[in-house]
């Protein structure tokens, strides 16, 4: 019997490249993606290209809004997406607590489904100021997951991967190249349009942007200029 995971699908490139790899690595996929209140909500729709196109078992969106809290500069619009190039610490496009909520939910699903694996696309190197995205917090998640749950009580392990926790954005997308993702399906920006056209110059765009040139693969994003 095929393996089941579950995947976190954001519709951009990491997200599409973690699928990738779940996917060559047997699981059959089952992938979740979050309509949160996220100002660039276009990526919702990128998911589900996504999901489609790799042949992924499942795909469901849930609906949560931390737009009624804010703080974030993804769901406050008051709060300007950065565009002057990535600064050290925290940016203010750190959305708290999201990836604890998504993958809670995501542990949910994994347990209904009996699925003992879920897949994530954090990344420490190019979101270094990110807390939620650092080997430790995966480690930590993990960990609360097996005492928390009717699963890890019975002895049955959940394992959180995060395959690009540690990769360059050139190198995810030469992984993902090397594993036929189509990354004109996948969309980045912060601040993408209703099409799904890209900015150009958030913090996202610029890490993508620089990533495919130094991969040295023709950048298929759509830009609004």
């Amino acid at each position: 019997m095929t393996q089941k995971a579950v995947v976190l699908l954001s519709g951009g490139l990491d997200s599409a490249t973690t699928l990738a790899i779940a996917t060559a690595a047997g699981f059959e996929c089952h992938c979740l993606s979050f309509d949160y209140g996220q100002r660039h909500r276009a990526e919702l729709n990128a998911a589900a290209e996504v999901a489609r196109a790799q042949g992924a078992a499942a795909h469901r969106v849930l609906t949560f809004d931390l737009a009624q809290l804010g703080g974030s500069a993804l769901t406050d619009t008051n709060i300007a997406v950065p565009v002057e190039g990535v600064k050290p610490g925290i940016p203010v496009t750190y959305v708290p607590a999201r990836n604890t909520i998504m993958l809670s939910l995501a542990l949910a699903w994994a347990e209904v489904l009996e699925a003992r694996d879920i897949f994530v696309g954090v990344n420490a190197v190019d979101y270094s100021g990110y807390p939620d995205c650092r080997p430790e917090y995966i480690a930590a998640f993990e960990a609360m997951a097996n005492l928390a749950t009717k699963a890890g009580v019975e002895g049955r392990k959940l394992s959180i991967h995060a395959p690009l926790i540690d990769l360059s954005k050139a190198s995810i997308i030469r992984r993902g190249s090397f594993l036929g993702v189509d990354f004109s399906l996948t969309v980045s920006c912060y601040q993408a349009d209703d099409a799904g056209r890209a900015c150009g110059v958030c913090d996202s765009c610029r890490l993508r942007r620089e990533g495919f040139e130094a991969a040295g693969i023709p950048d298929p994003t759509r830009y609004r200029s």
